[in-house]
């Protein structure tokens, strides 16, 4: 089986690899089980450091047409499309967060029309395409009401997936995650970065900085768990997504202050003092506009799952990550 990688570079995609690797084999959309032959692992950047003979590693713009023709061929039999400009760069430069949020996702697209073969097809989407006044509890059949231009670009593809899933393009289903925690690495550009920062650097012995309220509730997820979740959603068969091919993910309703507690709970006093508030009213408008729980029974009857406790996420990294 020959499976293309969005956003490979990214720590998700990079993750994903390495599962997909150990895992070996996937279900084609016959529901045959084949061996993963080949990986096209691509970013605009090379991915470094994969060093197995499965993986194909390509670069390049993702919203270059040539580009795109060259990374689908008539043997890709499953596409995760992770690749994306994140949310606040995405307000802060429209035409950027239009071209690779949306049209690289229309140009992918397209071209497995074009090639009539029906992949198996994966993509993440986004909370951030719920706005507006909500319910404490947002459910599956929640109108979408974005709130910035990233939702809106996420909400559109969640769209065309569906219509190309319909229409027989692609065997499509398109996973709304919640925001995943804890990253490693640096802080980026990401509105809900923070929520990341707020746990990675204090385990650092570093001082981080929240931009919102401490009772700013937030949908969250752990990296293994996310993992688990785009597998699982590769494997489901198509006469299974009898709601749509719109999934919202099920995942953690933690206020700021919770996930403070879990880290005092988890690595001291000390650490988690190392959270220092300092309002940001562009990230807390964009942040705040988001739900910050669900109920997820359609994905609870897919058999998507979700993290314990916010404790065992901050574990989960620490083992990951710092190898304590």
């Amino acid at each position: 089986m020959n499976i293309l990688v969005t956003g490979a570079a990214g720590f998700l995609g990079r993750r994903l690899i390495q599962a997909l690797l150990e895992r070996g084999s996937l279900t084609d959309r016959h529901g045959q089980l084949r061996p993963i032959q080949r990986i096209t692992a691509f970013d605009r950047d090379p991915v470094q450091g994969l060093d197995d003979p499965r993986v194909q590693v390509k670069g390049g713009d993702i919203t270059d047409p040539q580009v795109l023709a060259n990374l689908i061929d008539a043997n890709t039999q499953g596409i995760f499309h992770l690749a994306a400009v994140v949310s606040s760069q995405a307000e802060s430069d429209f035409d950027l967060g239009m071209r690779v949020n949306f049209s690289a996702t229309q140009g992918l697209l397209e071209r497995a029309r074009q090639l009539g073969t029906c992949p198996k097809w994966v993509m993440t989407s986004s909370v951030a395409v719920f706005g507006g006044q909500l319910p404490d509890t947002v459910g599956d059949d929640q109108v979408w009401s974005p709130q910035s231009s990233y939702g809106t670009q996420k909400a559109m593809n969640d769209l065309l997936l569906a219509d190309y899933s319909r229409r027989g393009f692609v065997d499509g289903r398109s996973l709304r995650m919640p925001t995943i925690v804890v990253r490693p690495g640096k802080p980026n550009l990401a509105a809900s970065s923070f929520a990341s920062g707020i746990i990675r650097e204090p385990l650092n012995g570093q001082a981080s900085v929240c931009p919102v309220p401490l009772n700013t509730r937030l949908w969250l997820m752990s990296p293994a768990q996310a993992i688990a979740n785009l597998v699982h959603g590769h494997e489901l068969a198509a006469e299974r997504l009898s709601q749509g091919r719109v999934i919202n993910m099920p995942g953690l309703s933690q206020t700021v202050e919770q996930m403070i507690d879990a880290l005092r709970e988890v690595a001291g006093d000390a650490v988690a003092r190392q959270v220092q508030l300092r309002p940001d009213a562009a990230i807390e408008r964009i942040v705040g506009s988001w739900p910050g729980a669900f109920s997820t029974p359609y994905a609870n009857q897919l058999g998507f799952t979700a993290d314990p406790d916010f404790a065992s996420v901050i574990r989960q990294f620490i083992r990951d990550y710092l190898h304590r």
